[in-house]
């Protein structure tokens, strides 16, 4: 539904043009940059609809994706940081390996940060 319908002449067969190519790349570029496809959508829709208008609803969603992109940037900085932590093992017997040690301890009371991950504890 992001493409308008091709022509299609009495060979029944589609008839992909200029505009359709460069609106594919259009999507293509966005999910790229890892924008959700109703947000590729709602960009596409202000392109057609509104050209001349202020950029302001096109701005909004690229600050709201560009801030999911930075809390993701920032759950990984902190996983990257935890698994750094967690790996740093000298013992020789897996009964003293910190790695099991840490991943054992569903209250996260070994982690050094522990809203690492973002996602929900079990307790």
């Amino acid at each position: 539904g992001l493409l308008p319908p091709p022509a299609r002449p009495g060979g029944g067969h589609r008839i992909y043009g200029r505009s359709h190519l460069d609106r594919l790349g259009f999507i293509r570029h966005a999910r790229d940059l890892g924008f959700a496809m109703d947000d590729i959508r709602e960009l596409l829709r202000l392109a057609d609809a509104a050209p001349d208008t202020p950029c302001e609803g096109a701005d909004a969603i690229a600050r709201r994706h560009l801030a999911g992109v930075r809390e993701r940037l920032r759950r990984l900085r902190s996983l990257e940081a935890e698994l750094l932590r967690m790996t740093n093992c000298h013992n020789e017997r897996v009964a003293e390996c910190r790695v099991i040690e840490v991943l054992a301890d569903t209250t996260h009371g070994h982690c050094a940060d522990p809203t690492h991950g973002g996602g929900p504890k079990l307790d």
